[in-house]
């Protein structure tokens, strides 16, 4: 299964990464039309063990997928990948 992620919630905290601030992310299946928010903790899982697949849409409709990052003290959180790099997308996502 594929979600898209359509908002993020964010901690306002200092973090190493920005994208470790993020909490909550809000998605939909665009197939089945269902919804939902989870949490960083459960996006992981999803992507991990249960072999889902996440991505964000740009305005033009271009497709980020997501992947798990690992900072330097083993910190799992989200990141776009885009065009062979990580990137900001989730980042530039509206607030849930």
């Amino acid at each position: 299964m594929a979600i898209r992620i359509k908002c993020i919630v964010k901690d306002g905290g200092n973090h190493t990464d920005r994208h470790e601030g993020i909490t909550n992310f809000g998605w939909a299946n665009e197939q089945t039309r269902a919804t939902g928010t989870s949490t960083r903790a459960q996006m992981i899982e999803f992507l991990e063990k249960q072999g889902g697949k996440a991505y964000v849409k740009d305005p033009l409709e271009n497709i980020a997928y997501i992947g798990i990052f690992i900072n330097a003290k083993g910190t799992k959180y989200l990141k776009t990948h885009a065009d062979g790099k990580w990137t900001d997308n989730l980042l530039s996502l509206d607030e849930c």
